[in-house]
């Protein structure tokens, strides 16, 4: 049996983890969490957003974390935007690689982006033309597996919409399953559909841990091809303008995982166990991923000296 190709795994917590906390965390504790990821094996960090300050006030200082973190070689650091006036603020502030959203369900779109699908299209035109190649450009479809609102989102129109992304210029395309509403079948099967239009290299998976399918969606992605996805320390995140929106898929229990059948990801897990225990103290609750609680699978423990009979 040949060796399982690498999977990469690509960090969003200080955006997407940080985004829907109830306290806003400070620029300067935001940094020190980026730059201690950054030393951990991240390829891609996703370190801020240039939204509206007023929809997601929790990350208005993304200018001012993206120009205090610590560039390091090898690691791209990314920016989530709406539009083009994201976009120009994003190159202020140096970012590697911007990251436009629109979400595959109309409905959905119209709530988070207050615009309709043609409407962000053009934008995602406009970006392109600004960026040329200050940046790397991807472009996520969120809602992708399916939408609150409108339920299932059909493969004919996931696809013709990432069609349109590459014509447009995307160089990387992203795949959100915002509200944890994907399965492993149905991932299997789009995943095979969408390989066809991009490269392994070019597709990003983004799960929601929301009904507890997080992980095997992962797993379901990478045996139909994927190789790269999204995860969040300690599990945080989830989308300010979703019903039910609950955490990503948790970036140190996904490692645990990938290490314990076998996978390489090339990142260190004792590091990510560390400071994700260190998380509550910096959003002020419990958070959901489980690794950083119970342990390693092989962190075993001294029998007890006082055997206690029970019934």
């Amino acid at each position: 049996m040949s060796a399982l190709p690498d999977i990469v795994i690509q960090e969003v917590c200080p955006r997407d983890g940080l985004q829907i906390e109830p306290i806003v965390v400070p620029t300067d504790v935001k940094v020190a969490l980026i730059d201690r990821l950054s030393v951990l094996g991240f390829r891609r960090i996703e370190a801020g957003s240039f939204v509206s300050p007023k929809a997601v006030p929790a990350l208005a200082d993304g200018g001012a974390v993206f120009r205090s973190i610590v560039r390091r070689e090898g690691v791209a650091f990314v920016a989530l935007i709406p539009n083009l006036r994201g976009a120009e603020r994003a190159l202020q502030a140096n970012a590697d690689e911007v990251n436009f959203v629109m979400a595959a369900s109309e409905t959905h779109n119209r709530v988070n982006m207050g615009m309709d699908h043609q409407g962000s299209l053009s934008a995602l035109a406009e970006v392109t033309a600004a960026i040329g190649r200050r940046a790397v450009l991807n472009a996520t479809l969120a809602t992708a597996f399916g939408c609150p609102f409108e339920g299932e989102q059909h493969e004919g129109k996931v696809l013709r919409l990432m069609e349109t992304y590459l014509r447009l210029g995307a160089q990387g395309i992203t795949l959100a399953d915002t509200t944890g509403m994907a399965n492993p079948k149905l991932v299997s099967q789009r995943v095979k559909s969408v390989l066809g239009l991009v490269p392994r290299d070019a597709l990003t998976l983004h799960f929601h841990n929301t009904r507890g399918l997080g992980l095997i969606n992962v797993m379901a992605g990478f045996y139909a091809g994927a190789l790269r996805f999204d995860a969040s320390l300690g599990g945080l995140g989830g989308c300010p303008f979703a019903p039910g929106a609950s955490g990503n898929v948790c970036t140190e229990d996904l490692v645990n995982l990938c290490q314990d059948i076998g996978l390489n990801t090339g990142l260190d897990l004792e590091g990510l166990i560390a400071l994700a225990r260190e998380l509550p103290s910096i959003v002020g609750h419990t958070v959901p991923g489980q690794v950083a609680k119970a342990g390693r699978a092989c962190d075993l423990h001294p029998a007890p000296t006082r055997i206690v009979s029970g019934d």
